[in-house]
């Protein structure tokens, strides 16, 4: 049941069976990465396409050493120049290149337990709260004017407010008048961030101060 479809003779028949599920099957995989992801159109149209992309080149170099060879060569010569993926896009490639292997190979059976299956679990991973961390972090960038001590000025309300502070980095700006301070912190109660804030911009003369969600970084890879 689970055996290869391909035979010694290839036939227009078997081709269109194997294109027609990576279609499907890569179609599916990219409708559940854009469910639960912030990604682009030309990323998702990717994933939808990327297993009939391999797998035909997996039928086409298939029993052919030299051929495949000859493949890998071209495909190393290619210079991809795009943004850094997050975890979750690097995976549904390695999804998308695993349908395409197994079509391409004749194996459609064990292609659409694979999505029926990896496809499911990561569902789940989605909508439960599985991997997330215990306590959120959330990016805190302050305003300060050059005269003040950053290192000290803060220590009692980040040990009144939070669990967890870390300055990430330290900048000058408007020629050196003023200090843009990022923390990376961990409120104890999310209910008082607005207290914090408020307190905060007593000691920073009312200056700009942001507060929200670590934008990049800790999902990458």
């Amino acid at each position: 049941m689970l055996n290869s479809i391909l035979t010694n003779t290839f036939s227009i028949n078997t081709f269109l069976i194997c294109i027609t599920a990576s279609l499907i099957l890569g179609a599916l995989i990219a409708w559940v990465h854009s469910r639960y992801n912030n990604s682009s159109k030309g990323f998702v149209m990717t994933i939808a396409l990327l297993p009939a992309i391999v797998q035909m080149v997996i039928l086409l170099v298939n029993g052919n050493l030299g051929t495949g060879v000859a493949v890998m060569g071209a495909f190393s010569l290619v210079r991809f120049r795009s943004i850094p993926g997050n975890a979750k896009e690097i995976s549904s490639i390695f999804m998308a290149m695993a349908i395409g292997l197994a079509t391409g190979t004749g194996y459609v059976a064990v292609a659409v337990l694979f999505v029926i299956i990896v496809g499911g679990v990561s569902v789940v991973y989605n909508i439960t709260c599985f991997g997330e961390p215990r306590q959120k972090e959330k990016e805190l960038k302050i305003t300060i004017p050059e005269g003040v001590d950053y290192m000290e000025i803060y220590n009692d309300l980040f040990k009144k407010y939070t669990t967890k502070t870390e300055l990430i980095k330290a900048k000058t700006t408007n020629m050196g008048s003023l200090y843009k301070l990022d923390y990376r912190i961990s409120l104890k109660n999310q209910a008082e961030e607005k207290l914090f804030i408020d307190e905060l911009r007593c000691r920073n003369g009312n200056l700009e101060i942001t507060c929200g969600k670590v934008t990049a970084g800790s999902d990458e890879l």
